[in-house]
């Protein structure tokens, strides 16, 4: 496990190590949102941050873009385009690097609230072009017809670009930020749950048009609670629990018939209506309470006296009884 590691964050556009987040609340008290994430991507590569709504996926994301509230705290590193002279450490640069040479051109974001990042006095139409101004060489005659290009890859109709945001369905703003993110071609895409409000079709094609993007040559992070979604585009899954990724597998393993090794894992998919529908047991854990060890065992079978220390990411899962493969 350590030689593939070491192989594939050498080659990586994105490596991230130890990624740390901690919330300070008041009276003293701390949220461990994200705990010694691990994670590589490689550009032409999509993987897939799963798990349930509260375990981090989306705070990992705001931890690699700073933009993390002030009571945050984050720790580790995520070196962007390691062993290039474009090498920067995500965690370590200011905002006035982050704002200028990292958020939409080297990184672009679909953010998991939509509403908050579209400006409310101008049409969709105009933010289209000022993002193809900013972020292209596009001359100023060709902005408008570039404009409604991206739109067009992000399935939003024409019909609608003179809108503002509030005439906007919560899914017609979904696919007016997916639009506004992939104007930069950003050789990383961050996808925050980008399939959020739409019917099934425009689920199918908002992620193969994510896929284009990777298959391009550039990387994308999907984080997503639809799990057919990744199954449609993902090379690899990355599971979170309660903070911690918890299985790291390729996706035709994990969606195929061997299907993942951690328990938590396994028991997302056993929980999808076209599979068993059988829901987990019990509730995710307080993030400000956690266990020493393993933190799935109040809800796992398979737990023992073992599970009172924590488990190592190790051969892709950190679980001290994982799942043998299904035959």
């Amino acid at each position: 496990m350590e030689a593939v590691t070491a192989e594939r964050a050498e080659g990586a556009l994105l490596s991230v190590r130890g990624l740390t987040v901690r919330f300070r609340l008041r009276g003293g008290r701390t949220v461990a949102a994200v705990s010694d994430a691990d994670l590589d991507l490689a550009a032409g590569e999509c993987l897939a941050l799963v798990g349930e709504s509260g375990c981090g996926k989306s705070v990992l994301a705001s931890a690699l873009l700073g933009l993390l509230p002030g009571n945050a705290v984050a720790s580790g590193t995520a070196l962007l385009a390691g062993g290039t002279p474009e090498a920067a450490d995500l965690l370590a640069a200011d905002e006035k690097t982050l704002a200028r040479t990292v958020r939409g051109r080297r990184v672009g974001l679909v953010p998991q609230s939509p509403a908050a990042h579209l400006t409310p006095v101008r049409t969709v139409r105009s933010q289209l072009e000022e993002t193809v101004r900013a972020l292209t060489a596009v001359p100023r005659r060709a902005r408008r017809e570039a404009a409604e290009a991206a739109a067009a890859r992000a399935a939003f109709p024409q019909g609608h670009l003179d809108r503002y945001p509030h005439e906007l369905s919560g899914g017609l703003a979904q696919r007016a930020a997916t639009a506004l993110a992939l104007i930069g071609d950003a050789r990383l895409l961050l996808a925050d749950e980008p399939t959020t409000g739409l019917d099934r079709d425009l689920v199918d094609r908002t992620a193969d048009e994510l896929r284009r993007h990777v298959d391009d040559g550039r990387a994308l992070l999907l984080i997503t609670h639809d799990l057919a979604a990744a199954a449609r585009v993902a090379d690899r899954v990355a599971v979170m629990y309660a903070g911690r990724i918890v299985e790291v597998a390729p996706a035709h393993r994990f969606f195929g018939p061997t299907g993942p090794r951690h328990p938590y894992a396994r028991g997302l998919l056993d929980a999808l209506p076209e599979r068993a529908f059988t829901p987990i047991p019990g509730m995710p854990p307080e993030l400000s309470a956690l266990p020493e060890g393993c933190a799935f065992a109040p809800r796992c079978a398979r737990a023992t006296a073992r599970c009172a220390t924590r488990p190592d990411l190790r051969a892709g899962v950190a679980c001290h009884h994982p799942e043998h493969a299904r035959a």
